[in-house]
């Protein structure tokens, strides 16, 4: 008898094992995977600025996990994408800037998507997830691709200043890139699905230019517009390295001189709420769907944005501004509606919580901590840095109450998030903070990769940054 049952395990096993990846996943759960482009910690939930017009992201947060202090691997397109696909930070993989070709260092088995399509998964895309310089659809099955153009200023109507580019549009909402990227997302929720989905929603907005259907910036007069929090010595007390990674003179004193700083701010909130309208779709399909109540939601900005904070504009720092970004997942059986988190969490979390949440087998390189304790119980410990990266050897430590930032040159800042929230008093140079800073450098990684090689201009035209500021040295 004993002989007996020790073959019938061995049949159901060697049954199990031959089973197809579909068969395994039948009764694992979609995922909806909703990222915005440079939207900043502007938004209704996580009460920064008072101004924001977000209804719909903040009914998702409503619904499920909130997190208020979420931070990217790095303040720039490429490299904050490339790590959280990945599971893998810049100073492993030596991807630091958006001229960097993720491709050649990172092998389609690492990245989340593979290990969806392994696990039995149908993936699909549209829209901004990885960095579109260096796009590899080879990892999707079906992907939206061309999705049209957009408006641009007509002639003779002022586009900004400077880089900074903004103005409204005499068109519908429809017939800017966002809507059909929203529209990609809707068709297929609407459709039978043969297996588990991974659905990834890449809307472009608020990235610049700040161009949107007139009344959007309708909503926000611009005589109620408030600039964000300000000091006109903000800079007096930061080091070498970090003034010169800013862009006072580029940006800001422009900016200044037009007279237009509101009007740029009212751009923005008009931006992120055209945004917010195309993820309100989205959502709304999803509930109108057959998958509703089977589908992980997982909404996060790639980094945050700077309008004149430290005299500073775009991302491209390590201060809290440039980082911080909304982050909200909702997950049936999980979470639970209207719960939030104050602990500061990485994006690169979400590879390793998929896996999760998912019952898939988290990779092996995957550098980061599943937030699913997080997620069951937000006061359950948690104890892990946040390192933001930006270019070699420039990171900031961020923990619960404190941001450290070192350069590549030794010179540091020092922030206490609570009793400064706005980053205005640099305490790293007072004695009596030098155990604090031990103590923070300790999370600095031990080793920085060397810079993979720069393979093209990026077409967004966005700044070098890091390496411009290398050559003005």
């Amino acid at each position: 008898m004993r002989s007996f049952h020790c073959l019938l395990m061995a049949v159901l096993v060697s049954t199990a094992m031959l089973s197809s990846p579909a068969e395994a996943a039948a009764d694992r759960p979609n995922v909806l995977f909703i990222a915005l482009d440079d939207l900043r910690d502007w938004v209704g939930y996580l009460g920064q600025n008072k101004q924001a017009q977000t209804p719909n992201m903040d009914r998702l947060a409503a619904k499920g996990f909130a997190f208020t202090r979420a931070y990217p691997a790095a303040p720039c397109c490429n490299p904050s994408r490339t790590a959280l696909m990945s599971g893998q930070a810049p100073f492993t993989t030596g991807v630091y800037g958006n001229e960097n070709d993720w491709r050649t260092v990172l092998p389609e088995g690492k990245m989340l998507t593979t290990a969806f399509r392994e696990a039995g998964y149908r993936v699909m895309g549209s829209g901004k997830i990885y960095h579109e310089a260096f796009a590899r659809r080879s990892e999707w099955d079906d992907y939206l691709d061309n999705p049209g153009g957009s408006p641009s200023i007509p002639a003779g109507q002022n586009d900004g200043v400077g880089g900074i580019k903004f103005g409204a549009l005499d068109c519908n909402d429809e017939d800017l890139v966002d809507y059909r990227i929203a529209n990609y997302a809707i068709e297929q929720l609407g459709r039978k699905q043969d297996k588990p989905f991974f659905l990834a929603v890449g809307i472009k907005k608020p990235h610049m230019p700040w161009n949107v259907p007139r009344k959007y910036f309708d909503r926000f007069p611009l005589e109620n517009i408030q600039l964000p929090p300000y000091l006109e010595n903000d800079l007096d007390d930061i080091p070498y390295a970090g003034q010169r990674m800013g862009h006072a003179e580029t940006d800001h004193v422009p900016m200044l001189k037009s007279g237009r700083w509101k009007e740029a701010v009212q751009a923005y909130l008009a931006t992120i709420a055209y945004a917010d309208m195309n993820v309100g779709r989205v959502i709304d399909a999803l509930e109108k769907s057959a998958y509703k109540d089977n589908t992980i939601v997982v909404l996060w900005g790639d980094h945050g944005w700077h309008l004149g904070e430290k005299h500073h504009w775009r991302k491209f720092a390590l201060w809290e501004e440039a980082n911080r970004t909304p982050f909200i997942w909702v997950a049936p059986g999980v979470t639970k509606p209207g719960t939030k988190s104050d602990v500061p969490v990485s994006l690169q979390s979400i590879y390793p919580t998929l896996m999760e949440l998912c019952g898939i087998p988290t990779p092996r390189h995957v550098e980061a901590r599943s937030v699913r304790p997080l997620l069951t119980n937000p006061a359950a410990p948690w104890t892990e840095p946040v390192i933001n990266t930006w270019g070699k050897d420039n990171h900031a430590v961020r923990v619960a109450g404190w941001r450290y930032i070192r350069y590549e040159n030794g010179d540091e800042e020092l922030y206490d998030s609570i009793k400064d929230p706005n980053e205005w008093t640099n305490l790293a140079a007072k004695p009596e903070y030098a155990a604090r800073i031990a103590a923070l450098k300790q999370f600095l990684p031990a080793r920085n990769a060397a810079e993979i090689a720069q393979s093209r201009r990026d077409p967004a035209g966005e700044r070098k940054g890091v390496r411009k500021k290398k050559r003005d040295a």
